[in-house]
Order: C-alpha cells, then sequence, then structure tokens
C-alpha cells in the first residue's frame, strides 16, 4: 500500500502538465500585448512625446521581464520531466541545472525588476500621484527588494551548510 501511495504521488506531478501549457498560452497572450503596443507605437513616432515614449518603452520592458518571469515558473524541466531536446538543437545552459533554491531567487530578483520599473513608471508621472500612494509604492518595492535580499541570504546560507557536511 505504501509503495502504491507513493508512485501515486510521484506520478501526479503530471498534473502540472496543462498548468505549464496555460502559461505558455498567457506568454504567448503577452506576446501579442506587446506587437500590440509596437504597432500602435510605430505610426505616432514622431509626435509621441519624450515622456510618453519613455513610458512606454518602460511598459514594454516590464512586459518582457514578466515573459521572462512566466518562462522561469514553467518548470517543467524541474517538476514533471527532464526535457529531451537533441543535442543538434539549441539548447538553454539551465535546463536540468536549476534547483528550487536558484528558481526561488531568479523569480524574486525578477520581481524587484519589474517592480523597480513600475516605480519607475509611477516616479515618471509623480505630479499626477497622491503622495501617500507614493509612499504605499516605495514600501512594497523595499519590501520586494528586502525579500529578495532575505532569500538569498538563506539560500547562500543553505548551500554553505552543505559543503560544510
Amino acid at each position: 500500500m505504501e509503495r502504491f501511495t507513493e508512485n501515486l504521488m510521484y506520478a501526479s506531478r503530471w498534473l502540472l502538465v496543462p498548468v505549464y501549457i496555460g502559461l505558455s498560452l498567457g506568454l504567448l497572450a503577452l506576446t501579442i500585448e506587446f506587437f500590440q503596443e509596437i504597432f500602435h507605437l510605430l505610426p505616432n513616432i514622431f509626435s509621441i512625446a519624450e515622456n510618453d515614449l519613455i513610458l512606454l518603452l518602460l511598459s514594454l520592458v516590464d512586459m518582457t521581464l514578466f515573459g521572462g518571469l512566466l518562462v522561469m515558473l514553467s518548470g517543467y524541466d524541474n517538476f514533471v520531466s527532464k526535457l529531451d531536446i537533441d543535442e543538434s538543437k539549441e539548447k538553454l545552459s539551465r535546463l536540468g541545472k536549476m534547483d528550487s533554491g536558484s528558481l526561488k531567487n531568479k523569480v524574486a530578483a525578477s520581481i524587484v525588476a519589474i517592480s523597480s520599473i513600475h516605480l519607475l513608471r509611477v516616479f515618471m508621472e509623480a505630479r499626477n500621484v497622491a503622495n501617500d500612494k507614493l509612499m504605499w509604492y516605495v514600501i512594497i518595492h523595499l519590501t520586494f527588494v528586502l525579500s529578495a535580499f532575505v532569500m538569498g541570504w538563506l539560500d547562500n546560507m543553505s548551500r554553505g551548510d552543505k559543503k560544510g557536511h
């Protein structure tokens, strides 16, 4: 009975496959939105104000970082099954090498980067934002930064403990 339960629990990882496919569809939707923004920009490129252009470009960078975050989170090769890719095809160097600690650190760094860009966009429009809201944006961003720092520090400590033993 114990062996059956363990095998069932191990096989249940395949329930994640539809979730990863859904994340891929989300990435497709993000790509479509990205190019929709580009196509809206191009006809107006000579008449758009510099601040508006910078805000739009920051928005595109934000979308790109979020897309990278989606790709990292869709860790099929970490949680379901190793990807069987021909040696002749281009292969990402991280495939099969990221442990959960590395994945958490990369996700935290991406969230901080996304938050930084959002905060920069808010600061560029600071004249239209109430001071108390601005303060909360900064506090939330600093919370992300502190969380990422602590996660990285704890991961570094745990790796040090493993080397010592």
